[in-house]
């Protein structure tokens, strides 16, 4: 593999559907400076970036964050680490179907609740029936959303107002942070490359030009949606921001384009999400993370079917209680999936700050560590998700422990 072709493999892993309506809920809780929190995710992706190639090339076994967890602190953090991205696909894919849902409600008026019941039912079928997501049809969907993001952006700059940057910080500081929580959804993924490093033709050098490449596209899309959105349609844009850019220069047609892509996107990603799910659960199960039970099920190469239920079962309540409680609050669902993803991603370049040998390597991590910490503090409130993860997770492990003394004496 090129350095091109795994250039698009982590742009699709970093850059997701979450981006049809990030800068609405980050403008909604910084106004204008919205603009500087995404420019600090911008600066934090560098060493987090460098330092995921960096282990990625030292340690190619593929087992991602809680493989490296588990090697620099032991199997209870590595089970901790994993049952934080486990417990996040519920969360996040019911806001990742929500977000399709939106855009469809706004382009032909089918309820957002309803289109993403569809979406997540679609999804979770697929994976029972087997079929994943291929690597074309993934690198496909790359490009469409890429095409989204850059047109929206070329088509509705030219219509930008500086007006609509004053006040430019309406709620201080503070929301700033805010808006830096809610991005953390965006600035995920990164991880991806330590799978990668055993694809490239030259290696260690592959992967370090692929993670550049990757960090260049992503920067270069996010300063221009996040900048041209507020310019263009101000701190209290819609919840659709895609299609209001499109419409500007486009007109009324843009509805339905914006409809179309976001259920394929979204579709896209929680199907890719559920597949690595189930196998992360059962992967769970084997290492005693999980109740045993759920290792079985679907054959070798098959899907976990009782791991895929139990992502199910915690799916249900996720998106029918808000909508019984007081309506769906997308804001609080990715809130509180990047409050898991980012504990992920701070594990693991704490991690890479044991493995990595002193010097320039090390040095990046603990720049990516600091900085990683201080995303995880901005997620405030919501780090109580990942927290009882943790405790869930250990408390499995002691179970399970005390089951295996039982049944050993």
């Amino acid at each position: 593999m090129g350095a091109g072709q795994g250039a698009a493999l982590l742009v699709g892993a970093v850059l997701g559907p979450g981006m049809l309506v990030l800068p609405h809920l980050a403008a909604a809780a910084a106004g204008p400076a919205s603009v500087l929190a995404w420019a600090g995710m911008l600066a934090l992706s560098v060493p987090v970036a460098l330092t995921f190639a960096v282990l990625g090339a030292r340690y190619p076994g593929g087992g991602g964050v809680a493989a490296f967890v588990g090697l620099a602190f032991g199997r209870h953090a590595a089970a901790v680490a994993g049952w934080w991205f486990y417990g996040a696909v519920p969360i996040g894919t019911v806001a990742g179907a929500l977000i399709g849902g939106q855009y469809v409600e706004a382009s032909l008026g089918v309820d957002a609740t309803l289109t993403a019941c569809l979406i997540l039912a679609a999804a979770f079928a697929a994976n029972v029936a087997g079929l994943r997501t291929s690597g074309r049809l993934q690198l496909g969907l790359v490009i469409l959303l890429v095409a989204l993001l850059a047109g929206a952006v070329i088509i509705a700059a030219p219509h930008a107002d500086a007006a609509n940057f004053t006040p430019f910080a309406p709620y201080g500081a503070a929301g700033v942070a805010g808006a830096a929580g809610v991005l953390m959804f965006a600035f995920v993924g990164w991880e991806a490359a330590s799978h990668l490093s055993a694809e490239f033709a030259d290696g260690k050098r592959g992967l370090l030009r692929a993670t550049v490449v990757t960090l260049a596209v992503i920067s270069v899309l996010y300063a221009g949606v996040s900048v041209t959105s507020i310019g263009v349609l101000g701190a209290d844009m819609t919840g659709v921001p895609l299609t209001a850019m499109l419409e500007t220069g486009i007109g009324p047609a843009a509805r339905p384009v914006t409809g179309v892509a976001a259920v394929l996107l979204t579709f896209g990603a929680v199907n890719t999400y559920l597949a690595g799910a189930a196998r992360l659960g059962a992967a769970l199960a084997r290492d005693n993370a999980l109740p045993g039970w759920f290792a079985k099920g679907g054959g070798p190469g098959g899907t976990p079917y009782r791991s895929l239920g139990l992502v199910l079962a915690l799916s249900v309540p996720v998106l029918v209680w808000p909508v019984l409680v007081r309506g769906v609050d997308l804001d609080l669902l990715m809130r509180a999936t990047s409050a898991c993803l980012a504990a992920v991603t701070s594990a693991g370049v704490v991690a890479a700050v044991r493995l990595l040998p002193a010097g320039r390597l090390r040095t990046t991590a603990a720049i990516g560590t600091g900085m990683s910490l201080l995303g995880l503090a901005f997620c405030g409130v919501y780090l109580v998700v990942p927290a009882v993860l943790a405790l869930v997770a250990l408390g499995v492990l002691r179970v399970n422990a005390r089951r295996s003394y039982k049944l050993g004496r």
